[in-house]
């Protein structure tokens, strides 16, 4: 092991996917010397594993699918999709797992890059293992923000490992179809990966231990996803626990808490995810490694004045849109601090990652889409707010009739009756991850209801179902 001389920055940032670049973008922007460690790809989960990997290989599916809605269009799409042609499209949109256009964009903001693995070794310290062992000792003289995400948890099943089984990362990245294809899990995962790799010819069996899909939505969005996936031909079952699970003879076997014995080609667990701060030199800085992290809402980590977290690290919200944002937050409150300014406190300002608490937007791309933003009902009603939910069928706006034949799908909002502003915003249904932002908005904006009246949606559009909730509001 050869260990080179201690190099200086401003910021250190550990983990270059989405969120370590836009924390590295801001940083950079205010003028502060920035090296970023990457023990991987730079550009991280999102770009080769998660978010692009998997909806290229959704696109086509949901196409299809709404195609399959239209007469003119209906018999010419019967056929099964080109799995092959899928594949290769999805292997473009991963960059085929070479981050040289990654690499070339932190260059272009000025920022030094670091490959290896990137540990704490004491307060505003960071050294970098490379890959030929050298070590690299980073000392930060303002802030050091880890940006390292979350890996798949697999569950403690006796043998686990000599299955094989896959991750999100191999159902993203597999290079074919696996005849028969176990899912284990209800989440967002589980879900479009059964979607996708159903349409794409494998027979999959969706084994759910809780008592439906979606659990974090509104019980509806469940429910229309499982009828979805059940007509489209998935296995769905829920209240469905795995016991055991084995390989024999290249057979995956799992075998379920009712005695039922399933097989498969392949076995996908989407059972959550942990944090990757195992290895990163936490207990040098007093904190429990493994462990999520805790941040105010400016992204310092509790009990510290120069250690960030931001993106999934910090539990707050588990989704690449929204680390983005907090990463925008975090550089900007490194800057502040690093120009001899306390950040601003006061919520929605530009050192407060607000939504994070009040309007966290996501969508779900199966068919039919699902797409929620703020509080559920019940979490509204648990927060202590005197709410009532207003709910809309689909079938009642003409624009759902015109997107396709047989369309079907619901909203719902979640109206605050003492301050008339909208909690919660959920819709369900084909196209519909495009109307999200529409709620997005409202919910930050808090916009009075009675203002929504005069923001006119265009007729025919799906966006009209604010016409009908609104009205179902007043009517009721």
């Amino acid at each position: 092991m050869t260990e080179t001389e201690s190099i200086a920055y401003d910021v250190v940032v550990l983990g270059a996917g989405p969120v370590g670049e836009n924390v590295a973008d801001r940083t950079r922007a205010a003028g502060l010397t920035t090296a970023v460690v990457e023990s991987e790809l730079v550009g991280g989960e999102c770009s080769y594993w998660a978010c692009m990997p998997s909806k290229a290989l959704l696109r086509p599916v949901i196409v299809q699918a709404d195609a399959r809605r239209l007469p003119g269009l209906e018999q010419a799409v019967q056929g099964p999709l080109d799995t092959p042609a899928v594949l290769a499209r999805r292997d473009d949109y991963t960059s085929h797992w070479q981050d040289d256009g990654q690499i070339r964009w932190l260059e272009g903001i000025g920022a030094d890059l670091y490959r290896g693995q990137g540990r704490l070794a004491g307060p505003r310290t960071v050294t970098v293992t490379g890959p030929d062992g050298t070590v690299t000792t980073l000392t930060a003289r303002h802030a050091v923000a880890v940006c390292t995400g979350t890996s798949a948890r697999l569950p403690g099943l006796p043998g686990l490992d000599a299955v094989k089984p896959w991750t999100s990362r191999e159902a993203t990245s597999a290079k074919s179809a696996p005849g028969r294809l176990i899912v284990v899990g209800g989440g967002v995962v589980a879900t479009e990966m059964a979607t996708a790799w159903q349409a794409l010819g494998s027979r999959v069996t969706l084994l759910v231990r809780g008592k439906g899909l979606l659990s974090r939505m509104e019980p509806f969005a469940g429910e229309l996803v499982a009828d979805a996936l059940t007509e489209a031909g998935v296995d769905v079952r829920t209240g469905t626990s795995v016991e055991s699970v084995s390989r024999e003879n290249g057979t995956v076997v799992a075998v379920t808490g009712a005695g039922d014995r399933i097989e498969a080609d392949e076995i996908l667990f989407a059972t959550g995810r942990s944090p990757r701060t195992e290895d990163i030199g936490l207990d040098t800085v007093g904190l429990e490694p493994g462990s999520w992290l805790d941040v105010d809402d400016s992204l310092l980590v509790a009990g510290t004045d120069w250690l960030y977290a931001v993106g999934d690290v910090n539990h707050r919200a588990l989704l690449t849109h929204q680390g983005k944002y907090q990463a925008r937050i975090a550089g900007a409150a490194i800057a502040a601090r690093a120009a001899g300014n306390e950040p601003a406190e006061e919520p929605w300002g530009a050192h407060a990652a607000t939504a994070d608490h009040h309007a966290v937007p996501q969508v779900v791309f199966t068919d039919p889409e699902a797409a929620a933003v703020g509080l559920s009902l019940a979490e509204a009603e648990q927060a202590g707010h005197r709410v009532r939910a207003v709910d809309v069928e689909f079938s009642s706006v003409a624009g759902a009739g015109l997107y396709g034949d047989g369309y079907k799908g619901r909203a719902r909002m979640v109206v605050d009756l003492e301050e008339e502003i909208l909690r919660g915003v959920t819709f369900v249904g084909p196209g519909v991850g495009e109307l999200i932002h529409s709620a997005t908005v409202a919910v930050v904006g808090r916009v009075p209801v009675g203002r929504l009246w005069h923001a006119v949606p265009s007729y025919p559009t799906l966006s009209e179902v604010w016409l009908r909730l609104l009205e179902a509001y007043r009517d009721n």
